[in-house]
Formats: C-alpha cells, sequence, structure tokens
C-alpha cells in the first residue's frame, strides 16, 4: 500500500515539474488573478470580523477558509508566471507579509487581534496592488486597465464590508470613517467609468447594470451607520452579491484583454 502511495506522488511532482510552457497563465489571466490577490486581501478580514460579531457564522467561516487556499494557490501561480524580476521581487514581498497576517486571520477572532489584522489586510492590499500595476504595464496592452479598475471593484466591496465591520463592532483607529468615505467614493466613481468605456460589450453592459442596480440599495445601508444604526448582514449580504457580479464582468474584460493580446502577436502580411 505504501509503495503505491509512493508511487502516485512521484507521478504526481512529475506531472506538477513538467507542465509545458503553454500551462503557465497569459498577461490577461494574470492581472485578473493578481487584482483577485487585492480581493482576498479584504475578504480574509471581512470574514474575521463577520466570525467576532457571529455575523452569518457559517459563511464567514467558508469565506475565511476557501480565501486564505485560494491567495496561497494564486500566489504560487504567479510567482511562476512572473515574467520580470521585479514582479518577481514584488510578489516575494506579498509572501513575506501574507506569512504573518495568514496566521493570525487563522485564530479565534478577537477585539484585541481585530485592529492588527485591519493592518495587515492593508500591508497585504498595498503590496498586490503594486503587483497589478506592474502586470498591467508589462502587458503594454491598453485593455489591461480595464481588467485591473474591473477586478479592483471586488476589491472595493469586500474593502467597504470591512471597514463597515469594523464600525459595527465598535472598533476604531484614525481615519476609519474617512477610509470608508473614500472606499465608496472610489468604487461610485470607478463604476460610473467602466460604464462610460467605449470597449464594453452588450453581455459586460448588461452586468453593469445590475451592478448599478444593487449598489445603489447598498448606499442606503451605509447611511443608517451614520446615525449608529448597523445591519451588517444586510450590508455582508450585497456586498457579496457585488463581488459576485463584479467578478464575472472582470473575466469578461479579460476575455477582451486576451484577444487584443493575440492580435497584437498576429505577424502582420503585406498585401
Amino acid at each position: 500500500m505504501l509503495s503505491r502511495m509512493l508511487k502516485y506522488l512521484v507521478i504526481a511532482c512529475m506531472v506538477t515539474t513538467c507542465l509545458p510552457a503553454w500551462a503557465k497563465l497569459s498577461d490577461a489571466e494574470a492581472v485578473n488573478m493578481s487584482g483577485l490577490q487585492r480581493m482576498l486581501s479584504q475578504r480574509i478580514a471581512k470574514s474575521y470580523l463577520m466570525l467576532g460579531q457571529r455575523v452569518s457564522v457559517r459563511e464567514a467561516t467558508q469565506q475565511r477558509e476557501k480565501s486564505v487556499v485560494l491567495f496561497e494557490k494564486n500566489l504560487s501561480e504567479l510567482k511562476t508566471y512572473a515574467p520580470t524580476p521585479e514582479i518577481s521581487t514584488s510578489l516575494g514581498n506579498v509572501e513575506a507579509v501574507w506569512s504573518g497576517y495568514k496566521k493570525r486571520v487563522l485564530t479565534t477572532p478577537s477585539k484585541s487581534e481585530a485592529l492588527s489584522v485591519i493592518r495587515q489586510s492593508d500591508e497585504v492590499l498595498t503590496l498586490s496592488e503594486k503587483v497589478v500595476k506592474q502586470i498591467q504595464d508589462y502587458s503594454k496592452v491598453s485593455s489591461a486597465r480595464l481588467v485591473n479598475i474591473s477586478g479592483r471593484q471586488r476589491m472595493l466591496s469586500q474593502r467597504i464590508g470591512k471597514l463597515y465591520l469594523t464600525q459595527s463592532w465598535g472598533l476604531n483607529y484614525d481615519g476609519l470613517d474617512h477610509d470608508l468615505q473614500v472606499a465608496i467614493s472610489e468604487y461610485e466613481s470607478t463604476l460610473q467609468e467602466l460604464t462610460d468605456s467605449g470597449m464594453n460589450t452588450p453581455d459586460i453592459k448588461e452586468g453593469l447594470a445590475r451592478v448599478k442596480s444593487i449598489w445603489k440599495f447598498s448606499k442606503a445601508g451605509f447611511a443608517l451607520s451614520n446615525d449608529n444604526l448597523f445591519v451588517p448582514t444586510a450590508i455582508c449580504n450585497t456586498t457579496e452579491n457585488l463581488l459576485k457580479h463584479m467578478q464575472t464582468i472582470t473575466k469578461l474584460y479579460e476575455q477582451q484583454m486576451q484577444l487584443a493580446d493575440n492580435n497584437k502577436n498576429l505577424p502582420l502580411h503585406k498585401s
């Protein structure tokens, strides 16, 4: 039995280490995936705060566990992809901070540790943001920016949820209200920028219209916090809905970028 297991392990290692070059990420996939890391940095902290307040405990537990696993998987794939020493270094910086963040977020949530989790989530976010921009610039495809800013909306939905839950748990730090208002303002302005893009397909337009409708409802809930009337479960549900739709839209922008990248690499034929 043991020898059979060893045989399977050897085969698995051979398959993993002998993947063909085409199995690596494309630039379009890398922009999307690195953007997803930003979102996960905020989603993990948000789920920690949800668990601390006993908000949708089952969903929060699943979110935290799945997000940690996905972050590590994506980080590994991005490190394999890294096309320049600068991008490789930036991913190493993410990994260094991620190690401590992961250890802290997987502990039992407590108010005494919550602000440290929030601070580390922002450190991972800042470092991950740099990676996205580097990959966008490396791709030299103009539509990469749409993948970037669309993907960033995913992050903002989770960041808004995280900051809202920080307030609803009675936590505070200098600039908390400002951070939340900035995140809300950035979400709204970027949503309008995406809506105005001339590269939108009918599917993207339809998806953005749905997001606008959900966003309008979400803002009504944010306004209640000004009167210390918190509705954390409702806000968690609406930000999840925003995330789901923006994930689909970002994938559609990724496909647009992939087409542009393929056309860029086509050989020119003289007539």
